[in-house]
């Protein structure tokens, strides 16, 4: 953030393009700052239309989950990839986060081991390959 001369704080320039860190691994690299847990992502390019990447991650509390959204979103902003859709804040059992080109889970532990959701695209993609 800059100050300019009337104290007024204006966001940063996003980064040029050349430099701008790839979506995927901005994301990854976000989740491992925020102590996130037992990340997995797995490649859906090909194999669905609604994304190239889907990143599965955990939580240790509603309040972790949150945590960990809000800091997914911060870092999408400021490198310049906007405002990605966001579902399930406030409740953060689960929170959705699609940044286009990857869709983020981060679940609390309880509700992803329910859900099951990366063992259910993984095997769709062992088929898939027979």
């Amino acid at each position: 953030m800059a100050t300019q001369p009337n104290n007024t704080v204006t966001a940063a320039p996003a980064p040029v393009s050349g430099t701008q860190k790839p979506l995927i691994d901005l994301i990854l690299d976000t989740l491992d700052d925020a102590k996130a847990e037992e990340t997995v992502a797995v490649d859906i390019t090909g194999k669905s239309s609604l994304a190239d990447h889907m990143i599965v991650t955990s939580g240790r509390s509603q309040r972790h989950v949150g945590a960990v959204a809000d800091q997914v979103i911060t870092a999408l902003r400021e490198n310049g990839y906007g405002k990605p859709r966001v579902e399930g804040l406030p409740h953060c059992d689960w929170v959705l986060v699609d940044a286009g080109d990857v869709i983020l889970h981060i679940f609390r532990p309880e509700v992803r081991e329910f859900y099951s959701l990366e063992k259910m695209w993984q095997a769709d993609f062992a088929a898939d390959q027979h």
